[in-house]
């Protein structure tokens, strides 16, 4: 079963992204670089709580 997870820009915590992962066997969190629109650049988005 696949977990769903929001997505926040560590630098303006703007939820930007919805992704799932796998539930079984995960005990980091999910960092990512992606384009936040909000800020207008490449940024690093980490899994919310």
């Amino acid at each position: 079963m696949r977990k769903k997870i929001i997505l926040i820009c560590s630098t303006c915590l703007s939820r930007n992204y919805t992704t799932t992962k796998k539930q079984e066997g995960s005990t980091s969190r999910l960092e990512l670089m992606k384009f936040c629109p909000k800020c207008g650049k490449m940024t690093l988005h980490k899994e919310s709580k």
